[in-house]
Formats: C-alpha cells, sequence, structure tokens
C-alpha cells in the first residue's frame, strides 16, 4: 500500500512539475524558436544530399565563413540610417543570426564562438551608451544603437535568435552577462523603457512585441511573453494579439499598404512561429480565421511584374524576394503544403535555412509547384473590412494588364491624401504611375536616409496622385488624424467575363464635396486588348476649381490639340499644397469633343487617354521638381484636367494601349489611338458608354443600383430601338455599324 501510494504521489508531483514547467516555459533545450531542435536533426541530414537545401546551405556558409575571418566591430552608434555604425549593427545582427545557422548545422563550435563574442562585445558596449546622438524627432522614440527604437527591436529579433542558435555552447559566465547586461536591458528598454512604442498598434510596435516575447520564451521570462501578446499591463488594448486584430482586415489586407505590409510581416510571421513551436495550444496561426495566413497571401497579391503597388509611402524597389515576404511564403507553405507558394518560393529564389525552408527546398526539388493564383480582388480595409477597399484588376487579353484603385482609408501616419486614386500597369512596366515615398532608403547624404522634406510636401499632397484636388488643396486639408477618421465606401466591386469594375465615393475629403469614381479594366477579345474606363463625378455645394491629374511613365508623344508650351522659361504652377513643386510646361484649351494625350513606355507600347471634354476644359503639362534646391525629387511627367466656377462636373477618359515601337528593328506599329468615339449617357442607375474604336463600336454598361446585400436586379436600356439587358455590373455589347 505504501509503495503504491508513493508511486502515485511521486506520478502526481512529476504531473505537477511539467505543468509547472510549461507555465513557465522551461525548455530543457534550444533552439526554440523558429527553428527547433526536431528542425535541426532533419537538416542536418539534408545537407548531406542533393538538392537546394544543401546548395543554400553551402552558400551562407561560404559567406559566413568570409565575413567572421574579419576582426568583430562593434562600434559607439554614431551614424544615421546608411552610415557606418547604423549599417555595421545591422550587419552584426544578419552575421550572428546566419552563424548561429551554420554551427546548428555544421556543429562546429567555432560558428558559436564567434557569435559568443560578438555577444559579449555588444554586452560591454551596451551599458555605456545613451540613446543615439542622431535619433529622430521628438515624437519618435529614440534606440540606443540605432537612431530609432524600431532598429533597435529589429537587431532584437534577430539577435534573440542567433542567442537561441548557440546558447547550449556558451558556458554559465557568458550566458550571465550576455543576458544580464544585453539582452534583458535591450528588452526592457524596448518595452518598460518605452511603453507607448511597445503598445502601440503600429509595425513598430509589433517588431518591439515580437523582439521582446521572443526574448521571453529564450530567457524563461514568461511575463515578458504575456506582455507581448496583451500589452505591458496586460489589458490586451495593445499587443501582438491586438495588432493582429486591428492592422489587418479579414482579408489580410493591412492598413498601411502593401509596402509596410511585408515590412510588417517579418515580425508578425517571426513571433508567431516561435509562439506555435513554444505554445501550439494558442494556435496563433488560426486566430482571426487565419488572418496571418491570409495576409501573406494578401502581401503576393498586391505586386505586379514582381513589385509592390507603390501606395503611401512605398520605396518602388521593394518586391516579393523581399526578405520579409521570403519568410512568410515558407512559414506559409510549411503549414499548408500549397504549392501556388513554392511558385512564388521558385520566383524568390531564396532558400530558407529552417524547418519550413526544408519542406520548401524538398518540394521544389520534386517539381511540386503550381502555378500562382493572381485574382481580381477587392481587399477590404480596416480591422472590420468596411473602411473601403484597395481593389487590384487584372486582365490577360493582349498583355498582363493591372489597375489599382483606391478607395481605401487613410494608412496611419504613412497614409497619402489619395482618395479614389489609381494606377496602371501594363507589359511588365508601370503606365499611370504614383510616385510614392519621397526617400532615399538608407542613402546618408540624402536627409540621413530618412523621408525627404519633400515626402511632407509633395509625395504626400493629393496633386501628387490620380484624382480630384479641389481648390489646389489637399484631401482633409492634409491633416492625418481626420483622414483617418474618414474612409470612401465601396460601393461595388464585380469581375466577369467583360472584365473587371469598381466604384467608390467619399463626402468628407472636402466640406460640401462628393466625389464618386467608377472604374473598369474592360475586355475588347475582337482587338485582343483591354481598356481602362474612368468615370469621376463630382457634386458641390458651391462653386469650385477642379484638377485631375494623370501622372505617367514615359515620353509625350502627341496630342490632338494646339498645346502651348513655355520653352524659355518655367514657373511652379501654385504656392503649395504641392502645387509648388511642378513646373508648368504648357496648356491648351481642347475644343469640344475628344481630347488626347499620348505617350511611350519603356515597354514599346503606345498609351492614349482620350477625354470626353466641354470646350471648357484646360490641359496643363507638369514636370516636378520645382522649388527642389537638393534635387530630392524625381523629373516625372504628368498632365492635370482642370476645370473653374464648377458645382458639378464628370470627368470622363478611357485609357488605351495600342501599338509597338522597336527601335533595335527600326519599325513602328500602330503608333496612333483607334478611338474615335466616345458618347456618355445615364439611363437610371446604369452609366451608359458608346466606344467607337476602329472600326468596332461597343455599349460599355455598368450598373451603379445601390443595394445592401449585392443582389442587383435585371436593368434595361435601349439603343437605335434595340433593348439591352444586364444583370450584374458590368457588360459589354458590340454593335454591328450601318
Amino acid at each position: 500500500m505504501f509503495i503504491s501510494i508513493y508511486k502515485i504521489t511521486t506520478k502526481i508531483l512529476v504531473s505537477l512539475v511539467v505543468v509547472v514547467a510549461c507555465s513557465l516555459n522551461v525548455h530543457a533545450s534550444h533552439p526554440n524558436l523558429v527553428i527547433t531542435g526536431s528542425d535541426v536533426e532533419k537538416m542536418r541530414s539534408a545537407i548531406n544530399e542533393q538538392g537546394r537545401f544543401s546548395e543554400a546551405y553551402a552558400s551562407l556558409k561560404k559567406q559566413v565563413d568570409l565575413q567572421i575571418a574579419q576582426p568583430i566591430q562593434v562600434p559607439v552608434p554614431k551614424d544615421g540610417g546608411g552610415g557606418y555604425t547604423h549599417e555595421r549593427h545591422k550587419k552584426n545582427y544578419q552575421l550572428m543570426f546566419n552563424a548561429g545557422i551554420i554551427y546548428q548545422l555544421s556543429q562546429d563550435k567555432k560558428y558559436a564562438d564567434y557569435v559568443r563574442d560578438m555577444l559579449l562585445a555588444y554586452a560591454d558596449l551596451y551599458p555605456t551608451i545613451d540613446v543615439h546622438p542622431k535619433r529622430k524627432v521628438k515624437s519618435q522614440n529614440p534606440g540606443k544603437l540605432f537612431w530609432q527604437s524600431l532598429n533597435e527591436a529589429v537587431w532584437l529579433v534577430y539577435t534573440i535568435q542567433a542567442y537561441d542558435l548557440v546558447i547550449d555552447a556558451l558556458n554559465t559566465a557568458h550566458i550571465e552577462k550576455i543576458e544580464q547586461k544585453l539582452l534583458k536591458p535591450v528588452s526592457l528598454f524596448l518595452s518598460v523603457g518605452q511603453p507607448s512604442t511597445f503598445n502601440k498598434v503600429h509595425n513598430h510596435g509589433t517588431w518591439a512585441t515580437a523582439g521582446v516575447g521572443m526574448a521571453g520564451y529564450v530567457m524563461n521570462e514568461p511575463e515578458w511573453v504575456e506582455k507581448a501578446l496583451y500589452d505591458l499591463e496586460k489589458s490586451g488594448k495593445g499587443g501582438f494579439l491586438r495588432q493582429l486584430d486591428e492592422l489587418f482586415s479579414p482579408q489580410g489586407y493591412y492598413n498601411e499598404g502593401p509596402y509596410y505590409q511585408r515590412y510588417a510581416l517579418m515580425p508578425f510571421v517571426t513571433f508567431a512561429r516561435a509562439i506555435e513551436n513554444n505554445e501550439p495550444n494558442r494556435n496563433i496561426f488560426e486566430h482571426r480565421d487565419s488572418v496571418l495566413l491570409k495576409a501573406i497571401d494578401t502581401t503576393i497579391q498586391l505586386s505586379y511584374n514582381g513589385l509592390f503597388f507603390p501606395i503611401n509611402d512605398a520605396i518602388k524597389s521593394k518586391g516579393i524576394d523581399t526578405i520579409e515576404l521570403v519568410h512568410g511564403v515558407t512559414v506559409a507553405y510549411g503549414l499548408t503544403e500549397d504549392p501556388g507558394f513554392l511558385d512564388i518560393a521558385q520566383q524568390q529564389d531564396q532558400i530558407i535555412l529552417s524547418g519550413d525552408g526544408l519542406k520548401v527546398a524538398q518540394a521544389l526539388d520534386k517539381g511540386l509547384a503550381k502555378p500562382y493564383q493572381f485574382k481580381s480582388v477587392a481587399f477590404g480595409d480596416g480591422n472590420d473590412g468596411k473602411q473601403g477597399a484597395l481593389v487590384i484588376m487584372r486582365s490577360q487579353l493582349g498583355g498582363d494588364q493591372a489597375l489599382l484603385f483606391k478607395p481605401a482609408a487613410q494608412g496611419l501616419g504613412h497614409g497619402h491624401f489619395d482618395k479614389l486614386t489609381w494606377q496602371y500597369y501594363d507589359h511588365g512596366q508601370e503606365i499611370v504611375s504614383d510616385y510614392g515615398a519621397a526617400r532615399f532608403l538608407n542613402v546618408e547624404a540624402k536627409y540621413g536616409g530618412r523621408y525627404l522634406p519633400e515626402n511632407d510636401s509633395y509625395a504626400k499632397q493629393t496633386i501628387a496622385h490620380n484624382t480630384v484636388v479641389v481648390d489646389e488643396t489637399s484631401h482633409f486639408d492634409g491633416k492625418v488624424k481626420i483622414g483617418n477618421k474618414n474612409a470612401p465606401a465601396l460601393n461595388f466591386f464585380e469581375t466577369n467575363e467583360f472584365g473587371t469594375v469598381s466604384s467608390g465615393e467619399i463626402a468628407t475629403a472636402y466640406k460640401g464635396v462628393e466625389m464618386e469614381r467608377t472604374l473598369a479594366l474592360v475586355n475588347l477579345p475582337e482587338l485582343e486588348t483591354s481598356v481602362a474606363l474612368d468615370l469621376f463625378q463630382i457634386d458641390s455645394e458651391n462653386k469650385h476649381q477642379l484638377d485631375l491629374p494623370v501622372h505617367y511613365q514615359g515620353q509625350l508623344i502627341d496630342t490632338n490639340f494646339e498645346l502651348v508650351a513655355n520653352t524659355e522659361q518655367l514657373s511652379a504652377l501654385g504656392k503649395a499644397n504641392g502645387y509648388q513643386h511642378l513646373w508648368l510646361k504648357g496648356q491648351a484649351t481642347p475644343e469640344k469633343g475628344l481630347a488626347r494625350v499620348s505617350w511611350l513606355n519603356d515597354n514599346g507600347r503606345f498609351y492614349t487617354q482620350t477625354s470626353l471634354v466641354e470646350g471648357d476644359e484646360s490641359f496643363l503639362f507638369t514636370q516636378i521638381g520645382a522649388n527642389d534646391p537638393n534635387f530630392n525629387l524625381r523629373n516625372e511627367h504628368g498632365f492635370i484636367r482642370r476645370v473653374t466656377d464648377k458645382k458639378s462636373h464628370h470627368f470622363i477618359s478611357i485609357l488605351e494601349p495600342h501599338g509597338e515601337y522597336n527601335p533595335s528593328k527600326e519599325y513602328t506599329l500602330e503608333a496612333s489611338s483607334k478611338v474615335n468615339g466616345i458618347e456618355y449617357r445615364e439611363v437610371g442607375d446604369l452609366a451608359i458608354v458608346k466606344l467607337n474604336i476602329a472600326t468596332s463600336t461597343y455599349l460599355i454598361a455598368i450598373n451603379r443600383q445601390q443595394t445592401n446585400n449585392n443582389q442587383l436586379k435585371r436593368s434595361t436600356f435601349k439603343h437605335q430601338g434595340k433593348t439591352f439587358a444586364i444583370d450584374g455590373r458590368l457588360a459589354v455589347y458590340a454593335i454591328t455599324n450601318h
């Protein structure tokens, strides 16, 4: 009896120890974050076999070997973004992380020793430094190693993983020094030391919570994990889970736009993988109907020809091969084994050395990839998906085309004042363009690599975008707080055999002014092309000046109206709100009828915007660069359609791709527009455009009927005595000319 009771009691005690250990997150071994011990065993086996994974390992090992042969450099921080010390500390955390991986796979202690020595050097430095001397404006929290705490958090995300990978090779004294003098102080500095950032629902907060939360897993600080998940007070008003709830729409669209979606993806995916590996009972990848997996897929959808759509404060060169999305795709495939992700991984051509990366490499070796499907889609904005939407229209008719429509929310501090704007892409190139951000990222000579002053004075202003400007003032008078409170409404979105159409409206960008825009990417199979139809309606209480710019990429070829150019002296178009940065290079007032502007893009195609005008509309041709003494802005071109003293106006136009220019083979085909007639009328809720193009005539019908459940009633209209019916939002009818 005594023995039985003893055994039972022992079992109970063992069970209690296990429960307590689990609750305290005690781990018997490392690594325990993104890469686990089980992953390491499989990867060690894989590096001895032929294939992508062993090739990636050999390549990374070669790079690391070259780098660790150099003396360790942990300089006293002094430079802003792009400067030597800034870049050195970035290279250091990346090198520590990579060396840690090579240590785990090779089991060669020299790599762990290198990471140890660098961590010890940081442990000597960190207690001696104050906030960074090149810290940013007072409104943002500074770092110590870096000019802003955001970079410090990124450093911790990488460095804590490096430490996790080598901790089993360190002695007690080294562990004590590294944790007490470096990793714990950094974690506390980024959390309790900067509560406004740590608790903030914003990408800065995401990086901070990810770094501190993972540090909690590695250093047995479960309270840190809870605070990372729920905010410093564990109230749930901030923290990682609140960021997942607030920053993404139900479809996985990130509030700040594609550029910051890919940037924020790294801490989201990395910390989530660590949570899954440490506490699978939290079901983190199932949170909000698997919103994080949706976000990875959405990030891919928000690209064209490998580059992200450059809305908001976007650097245009960022694309799907960015390391953040490489990690995202790797984790997504590891969890879902969706072969479409393999197609993207193949394009990225980067294998991550992790358990998920091994799955990707082996699947690619087996040829399991299937083409990823890019779609026409409306991504609802806001955490409820009802704060407008970012709309993507795609067509493969006559070339890979995409039209981006932005009846979307402001996008926090990185947002631009550009409600209902659009961009257009064809044959791999940007045709109707958005400026993106005014910034030379990490180029210290250009304002320390920070956002340039012209980001506020031009890039964020409404005139820098392809949407209506009222009285030369920006939407919401350029005030971010007001913009964040007022999103456009998505009236409808539909894609069918005729193309894709969407409509949005807003009545708060200007007091007493209602703006409604309908855009359609319309397929014309007989001509083997798609055209972009733009209907922009303005209604206001008072008379206003209305400007609708089109910023284009390419060389102006022709207009069908006489253009008076300013050839000897240029002046700025205006005094403020971005107008001060536009040179007025020429102007005209086309006669009533059709006004054509044609340009040639670098892809060798011609593009013509044909506008329906009433004879009272001015065309102002501009070039960016006025009032820019440091030559910070790109000298891009555009034209502005302007009407004055208008309470109501309808801007109507068709953008048509056509022809080909081949300077190498010295031929030019179809350089002139085929559009020779546009007529517009409204029949009830229907907008009807009669389009004469070449020898064909089309009726394009758009049903703008308002409905709560999107159940449209069949609508009809007559043309030349014949009745036409439309059941959906968009229909195209080919008309026989008599």
